[in-house]
């Protein structure tokens, strides 16, 4: 299994935006085929703090969900509201 974990700091004028869309990602992410777990979490201290945690099966899941619809259509809207370079890190179970 694959962990993703995608780091987001929105410009203070666009968390809603944000949000409405990190919501429809994630929606469609959890209906893929591979898709382990797909959640958004805000941090508790700060309402412009994102994480997505993500878990997919394997490669061909990821690259499956880096070409979907929803993905390719609504990641660089997300990325456009950000006030910094998104981090996203993959890990492996050790």
């Amino acid at each position: 299994m694959i962990r993703i974990v995608a780091t987001f700091r929105i410009r203070p004028d666009a968390v809603e935006e944000f949000r409405t869309l990190a919501e429809r990602l994630v929606e469609g992410s959890r209906a893929e085929a591979g898709n382990v777990t797909y959640d958004l979490c805000v941090a508790r201290d700060d309402a412009a703090s994102f994480v997505v945690l993500e878990a997919w099966r394997d490669d061909a899941a990821i690259e499956a969900h880096n070409a979907s619809p929803h993905f390719t259509t609504l990641v660089p809207r997300m990325v456009a509201l950000s006030a910094e370079e998104p981090s996203v890190v993959q890990y492996v179970e050790v």
